[in-house]
């Protein structure tokens, strides 16, 4: 039979287990709480805040590449008498300084309605995170003989270049400035080190090489989410129509 200390032993004892099973279950609930807003942030970091950016971007680079057709238009400075070199050579697209927009990058295999605004420079504060694209200073400009190359992310703020892998070749790379539309074609893609900055070289990996040739050249991070490497993407100059024209077809995926 059991004495009255046997029984407010037992008391104490269901009384401590219900402690510990309620300071435990406050505990759990806090680490399911903690872990829920944890994915609601990375939710909200990751994925749907770059379509919000991304969107965002989109309609001001479409709004941006409709000024600089305006501007053409309105724009009655007659043309310079100076025959050029090369008749058949493009005219050099403008650029700008570091952080001030000149251009606006289309490519069709990213959607119908992707559009990244170019601007100088490839600092992430001034340029890449605010902007989209950064074009390298020491580069070539669109249409030029050598190396246009620019920078983009491939993950957060607006993401500009995250369907960089998925190029194929012969896609169109189009490039618009004031002067009009310079369309690249895709070549290869490849991967290099952070530290290949000859990728930028007038000829790309080659040193103290004369160009030739019209190039594009997309930079951006690999793998996704880390700066192990970088992912380069080729293109080669096919041709230039003028901003005075209708739009060139290729800036319709397949034109």
């Amino acid at each position: 039979m059991a004495t009255t200390g046997d029984r407010r032993s037992a008391r104490r004892e269901r009384a401590a287990k219900r402690r510990r099973i309620t300071v435990l279950g406050v505990f759990g609930e806090l680490s399911i709480t903690a872990g829920v807003l944890i994915f609601l942030f990375l939710f909200w970091q990751l994925w749907f805040n770059d379509l919000v950016v991304r969107a965002e971007q989109n309609t001001a680079a479409e709004d941006f590449a409709q000024s600089l057709i305006e501007a053409a238009g309105e724009d009655q400075s007659p043309a310079p008498s100076e025959e050029p070199a090369d008749p058949a050579a493009p005219p050099a697209g403008t650029t700008a300084g570091d952080a001030e927009e000149f251009g606006v990058l289309t490519i069709p295999r990213f959607g119908d309605d992707y559009h990244a605004k170019i601007a100088g420079g490839v600092t992430r504060p001034r340029t890449l995170n605010p902007i989209g694209i950064g074009h390298y200073l020491t580069t070539q400009a669109p249409g030029e003989v050598g190396n246009f190359a620019v920078a983009g992310h491939r993950t957060t703020y607006g993401k500009p270049l995250n369907q960089i892998a998925n190029l194929r070749v012969g896609d169109a790379i189009v490039v618009q400035t004031a002067e009009g539309w310079y369309t690249y074609r895709f070549r290869t893609l490849e991967y290099v080190t952070p530290s290949a900055s000859d990728v930028l070289n007038p000829v790309p990996q080659a040193d103290g090489v004369e160009a030739t040739d019209r190039l594009i050249t997309l930079t951006s991070c690999s793998p996704m989410y880390s700066a192990a490497e970088r992912i380069i993407a080729y293109g080669v100059f096919e041709s230039f129509t003028p901003i005075t024209d209708a739009p060139p077809a290729s800036l319709e995926l397949g034109g």
